[in-house]
């Protein structure tokens, strides 16, 4: 069952525009070339055919950070505001989309 509170930070999500349709061209040869840093060439290759073919997956910032154990980082508001208005890393877009709500659906791919 769907509580208030998600559906707030659902419809936030919407509102500040989280939502794509599918990740753009160029975000799989960068990924290939991350995942080349910790696989041989074959399996960076074949993750990004699986990437390709895999689904759309929304999850919350507070899980993605508990998945990924990675520390949060501190973001100013100028930061924030900056990544808004400009591509950054995966990373750096996720502590954005934390700092503004714990419980904001993140889209992603995941194989």
């Amino acid at each position: 069952m769907t509580s208030r509170r998600d559906f707030n930070a659902a419809a936030q999500s919407e509102r500040i525009g989280m939502p794509i349709a599918e990740p753009e061209e160029h975000n799989y040869p960068a990924a290939e070339s991350y995942l080349g840093l910790i696989y041989d060439e074959a399996g960076a290759r074949r993750l990004v055919r699986k990437l390709r073919r895999a689904p759309l997956s929304k999850f919350k910032a507070k899980d993605m950070f508990r998945a990924s154990g990675l520390p949060l980082l501190g973001v100013s508001a100028t930061q924030m505001e900056r990544n808004r208005k400009k591509s950054a890393d995966g990373y750096h877009r996720l502590c954005a989309v934390y700092s503004f709500h714990e419980d904001l659906l993140i889209q992603c791919k995941i194989v």
